[in-house]
């Protein structure tokens, strides 16, 4: 037996802990502090789904009484710039926008200075984006303001004003995840902003005829006139004294639009208010698309004389001009029984459209015409109406269509890796890296005659440090490289010969060590290649290095040597520890995120076989936060999924290696197989049978024309079931997944489910059923309520998410439903249809009722016990597979669609002849 440690020694070693933690907790508290202001943040965002609000010049986060939204300051948008605020003899006290006019971001360095947009919604979702400007004599100079608004690479609106303020709006469907929104030093203006808006609209409104494919660039709307044209008191007096135009905003409207209406369009045009009829509820209104607030809705405007038509001219910029005009309309009087009013719309006069517009009681509708030139429209009324004419509102927006499609995604990723890993603080370095040319990020060459690729890139004396990036390797375009005279360290990485188009390479006069690579060497020694490395001490030129003595030197520390006593302790109980029964690839350094070669009997593919199978990286199929993922084909024709690991994630690196250490040791036709892998240095992937039909949740879709009947979707379940079986009762230790959701159930080219990333799957002990997580893990929509609640992470945590999945198969809608003004979760839209027993509505309205309404039933049941409040109510996944293949056999049998090959499937399926043996 052992003898315990005398207690002065125990003392020491808690005291010597101590201090050894002391900088850390401090870093927990800074961490804690910067934590809680972050969560603030996204609590505010949070109350308006959908919004992105800054306050440009804020210094404080807050919410917006008059408007009911939460604005954030311009912290983590913009880089650059100064905070300013206007001169208090400037009264800018407008009831919904004037806070926000106060405070001013100012960019007085630099001819181009962007705001980056991220919104959470993603790609290929229509926004509409609102930017105000106000000047209020901030500087005490007076001068009239004048510069350049650029969306992306497109010029949104030359900005002229001498006005207290100015607000300009955009429509825009961006074809990747981050929008740039530019100010443009184009005279000697200093540019300034007040405050940058965005909304989130629905794809189905605000619609014109130029929609492109997919991944090409948009055409865009630009607001030039929006009119709410019915309220008797169209006017106030604003601080200079005289009646003109009120911009008005309400709570009610869900997009946040800004509602003008100007007293000067009734004199004009000789129209009449009808007034804001406070009596009317327009919580009885239906087929209102465009969701207008209230308070347009509820008042129109009609011809001063009765039986004349409602006229309106808006003068076009030019001849060739296009428009696209929305008319609003909504019945606010009650005719009597049998009554209806009818109108005619001629623009240009021209009918448009064919036939008149009949009205019903509060059943607004939206009219969307395009023109070009002059906006020229008279409403009249029909010969048998009951009533003159009316209009609610109107919207007019200009047609912009883009010149330039941006910089390859690719290329714009890689640099931007770039940027951030080595925390690049160039002026220029906004908005895209190539577009416009005059604008371009300093160092760069970009050609192309449609998408710009970046050609050169100069880094020379840019104060980089650490090792050389793996994110130059996705320039797969670069000629000329110019790394030298930096902080450079550690090895030449063999990625850089590969290349292709590589001509120059400058890394004189860094710190790099070692070998340069065979094929590197090669190329230079053939004149392919230019390379230069003068100036790199340790960098060997011969191709055989010979190893230098390391002296290391002793720190007599007290605290340091009662550490390493520690650790020499904790190392010896640590080796009496039973070890893990199944074997694990050694974690990553923190300091340099390397980590222990892949040795398996899974092939080794190099960097050069991952560029020739993917043709260079051409097509991504896919990407989360490890990297991304593409299409790879071999010699055969084989397709393959090559998944590589991006080094700019710290999360994304442990999700990639925890993926790795499973999937050497778990096999099962239920998973995704791991075909091989690469482990050159710094470049890690992973290469994947490709799955054909891509995942669960893009095939349920609403826009997938290919409907998956009910008997596949039965199927599917008892594939997913199987392989979640395996993790949990056929592994020794059990697995849990914790991030099970349909995109994560991949569909190969006979529709057979396998279950994939494997990023935030943990194992557990016999005697380690559960587990509390301080980790984050999962994806919301599909997390066991409970876990959030506790964080305690066991099996049951998974058939809660398998339950989501079920009911996203049953109904077709995804676990998070998005309509036009909220997101609800699948199981309040799905429950109260249980409770009624409407299993007609519950089951996808697509399969038009083609499914065995028992089986149906029991897969409901079967969900619903997934789904317990209670996680100990929750059954094994065995159990929940077993009556899966009831639910199968019986749609099967009675409704005769099933063959002989489906019952021999079945039966096979219920032996699970096909499992391979538990991870040991």
């Amino acid at each position: 037996m052992e003898r315990e440690p005398p207690e002065i020694v125990i003392l020491m070693l808690k005291a010597c802990v101590f201090l050894a933690l002391v900088p850390f907790i401090c870093i927990s508290q800074a961490n804690s502090e910067q934590l809680d202001k972050s969560v603030s943040r996204e609590i505010a965002n949070n109350e308006n789904p959908g919004f992105i609000s800054i306050d440009c010049g804020s210094n404080v986060d807050y919410y917006h009484d008059e408007t009911g939204i939460w604005y954030k300051t311009d912290e983590g948008f913009v880089e650059t710039g100064e905070n300013r605020m206007t001169s208090s003899s400037v009264k800018l006290n407008y009831l919904y926008f004037g806070k926000q006019l106060i405070t001013l971001r100012c960019f007085p360095e630099g001819d181009r200075n962007c705001y980056t947009l991220k919104p959470k919604e993603g790609k290929n979702k229509k926004y509409l984006i609102r930017a105000l400007f106000s000047y209020g004599n901030y500087d005490g100079k007076n001068l009239q303001q004048s510069f350049q608004l650029y969306l992306g690479v497109d010029l949104w609106q030359d900005i002229d004003f001498i006005e207290y303020y100015y607000h300009t709006e955009i429509i825009h469907t961006p074809s990747t995840d981050t929008i740039h929104v530019c100010l443009i030093k184009s005279s000697p203006t200093i540019p300034c902003i007040s405050s940058l808006e965005l909304r989130l609209l629905n794809n189905s409104i605000y619609q014109n005829e130029e929609i492109n494919s997919t991944g090409a660039p948009q055409p865009l709307l630009k607001l030039e006139e929006r009119f709410d044209v019915g309220p008797s008191t169209c006017y106030y007096k604003d601080p200079r004294n005289f009646v003109g135009r009120r911009d008005a905003r309400y709570k009610d409207d869900v997009y946040d639009r800004m509602w003008s209406c100007d007293q000067l369009l009734y004199i004009t045009f000789d129209w009449y208010p009808m007034g804001l009829d406070e009596s009317i509820n327009m919580d009885n209104a239906t087929n209102d698309t465009y969701k207008l607030p209230a308070n347009v809705l509820k008042s129109a405007a009609q011809p001063r004389n009765v039986t004349r038509t409602l006229g309106f001219v808006y003068t076009a910029y030019s001849s060739t001009a296009q428009y696209y005009v929305y008319l609003h309309f909504n019945e606010i009087e009650k005719l009597s029984d049998g009554k209806k009013r009818k109108i005619n719309i001629t623009f240009k006069n021209q009918p448009v459209p064919s036939k008149p517009i009949v009205l019903d009681y509060l059943k607004p509708v939206t009219l969307n015409i395009k023109i070009q030139g002059d906006v020229l429209f008279n409403i009249s009324a029909t010969s048998d109406s009951n009533a003159p004419p009316i209009l609610n509102a109107y919207e007019i927006y200009k047609l912009i269509t883009p010149l330039d499609s941006p910089t390859y995604a690719q290329d714009v990723g890689a640099i931007t890796d770039i940027k951030s890993s080595y925390l690049v603080n160039k002026l220029s370095w906004q908005g895209d890296p190539c577009l416009p040319t005059e604008y371009a990020w300093e160092g760069l060459v970009c050609t192309g005659d449609t998408i710009p690729r970046i050609t050169s890139l100069n880094l020379s004396s840019s104060k980089l440090t650490g090792e050389i990036n793996i994110s130059f390797s996705y320039l797969t375009e670069l000629e000329f490289l110019d790394l030298s005279y930096n902080e450079l360290e550690g090895s030449l990485p063999e990625f850089l010969a590969h290349l292709p188009k590589l001509k120059v390479l400058n890394l004189t006069g860094n710190k790099l060590s070692g070998p340069i690579p065979k094929d590197l060497k090669e190329k230079a020694d053939n004149t392919t290649l230019e390379l230069s490395v003068a100036g790199n001490h340790d960098l060997c030129m011969t191709g055989s290095c010979k190893k230098k003595n390391i002296v290391v030197p002793l720190v007599a520390s007290f605290s340091a040597l009662f550490l390493i006593i520690l650790i020499s302790l904790g190392f010896r109980i640590f080796k009496r520890q039973k070890a893990l029964s199944f074997h694990v690839i050694p974690p990553a350094r923190s300091n340099s995120k390397k980590w222990g070669s892949l040795k398996s009997k899974h092939h080794a593919f190099s960097y050069n076989e991952i560029l020739n199978i993917t043709d260079n990286f051409k097509t991504i199929i896919g990407e989360g936060g490890f990297g991304k993922v593409y299409i790879g084909i071999l010699q055969d024709r084989t397709q393959l999924a090559v998944k590589m690991l991006s080094t700019s994630s710290k999360q994304g690196y442990k999700e990639f290696q925890s993926e790795v250490q499973l999937l050497m040791i778990v096999h099962h036709r239920n998973l995704v197989s791991l075909i091989g892998y690469c482990d050159e240095g710094e470049i890690k992937a992973l290469i994947y049978e490709y799955m054909a039909n891509g995942n669960l949740q893009q095939y349920l879709l609403v826009e997938n024309s290919n409907i998956l009947n009910w008997t596949k979707r039965l199927k599917i379940a008892v594939d997913a079931a199987h392989g979640l079986d395996y993790l949990h009762n056929g592994c020794k230790p059990p697995i849990m997944h914790r991030d099970l959701k349909s995109s994560n159930i991949l569909l190969d080219e006979n529709l057979h489910a396998k279950i994939a990333d494997f990023g935030l799957s943990r194992a557990f002990g016999k005697d380690d059923d559960s587990h509390i997580s301080t980790r984050p893990a999962g994806t919301f929509g599909y997390v066991d309520p409970q876990f959030q609640r506790t964080g305690n992470t066991n099996k049951k945590n998974d058939i809660y998410s398998f339950g989501i999945i079920l009911f996203e198969l049953i109904t077709g809608k995804k676990a998070l439903i998005k309509a036009p003004d909220e997101t609800i979760h699948i199981l309040q839209w799905v429950l109260p249809l249980i409770k009624g027993g409407d299993i007609q509505n519950i089951v996808d309205t697509r399969l038009q009722g083609e499914f065995n309404i028992n089986s149906a039933w029991k897969v409901v049941e079967v969900a619903m016990s997934c789904i317990s409040q209670t996680a100990a109510e929750r059954p094994d996944i065995s159990q929940i597979l077993v009556e899966l293949k009831e639910c199968l056999s019986l749609e099967i049998v009675q409704s005769n669609t099933g063959s002989a090959r489906d019952i021999i499937e079945l039966t096979s399926l219920s032996t699970g002849s096909e499992i391979t043996p538990s991870a040991r």
